[in-house]
């Protein structure tokens, strides 16, 4: 562990003050509408999905009605979210799965979730932090690059990084870090990261050596 809990902490507080209220950009009402923008959210922006569910809820608004679906009809209505086909798969897999198994409810359980068609840990604690009220960390691309740089993690590896954060935070705390850490690298620490205007810079690893640290996260990537 790079840092000690009391430091992550005061992290996070200065990432909540700069991003106050932080939340999924994903729009939905229900579990079975979180899931399903999540899963089209991968390699695409949260703001290009929620131009596309609108439409694909209307038509289908629960699993029942999404497993009934035509598959190039769900391709059309997702397209431009990109790897449509292949989403397209993983979506009516995860609606049969959980008219079979679960009544067509989305279960609210780890285990459960991850067993569906097209979810992953991510997915899953996407669904349980926001939809449940059940404290998960997901871990996106923004969270491991913040995170590395913050020096909270050495690693590339989701579930690495995943238990190591649940380490040095609050339960608690879990889904509001998550989203977060993924708003600071949406807006603050990008690939270029802004560091004049990050509040957390006094506690940064990068701030005070970027060299190193972007040489250790590319070691860590080379052995996943």
């Amino acid at each position: 562990m790079r840092v000690s809990k009391t430091v992550a902490r005061r992290i996070l507080r200065a990432l909540e003050r700069l991003h106050p209220g932080a939340d999924t950009e994903l729009r939905y009402a229900t579990p079975f509408e979180l899931l399903t923008a999540t899963i089209l959210s991968a390699q695409c922006t949260d703001a290009r999905v929620n131009e596309v569910t609108p439409a694909l809820f209307r038509r289908y608004p629960d699993a029942s009605a999404l497993a009934r679906a035509r598959p190039e009809t769900i391709e059309r209505l997702i397209r431009t979210t990109g790897f449509f086909r292949s989403k397209t798969r993983a979506l009516l897999g995860m609606a049969g799965a959980l008219v079979k198994r679960h009544g067509g409810d989305v279960p609210p359980s780890m285990d459960d979730l991850v067993e569906l068609p097209g979810v992953g840990r991510k997915t899953a604690n996407v669904v349980l932090g926001h939809a449940f009220g059940i404290p998960g960390f997901p871990v996106d691309r923004h969270v491991l690059r913040v995170t590395r740089r913050l020096g909270l993690i050495a690693t590339d590896d989701p579930v690495a990084a995943e238990t190591a954060l649940c380490r040095l935070l609050p339960r608690t705390k879990w889904t509001v870090a998550s989203d977060s850490f993924i708003l600071h690298g949406r807006r603050i620490c990008r690939p270029r990261p802004l560091c004049d205007r990050c509040g957390a810079r006094s506690d940064c690893a990068y701030a005070a050596n970027p060299t190193i640290v972007e040489r250790d996260g590319r070691q860590a990537a080379g052995h996943r």
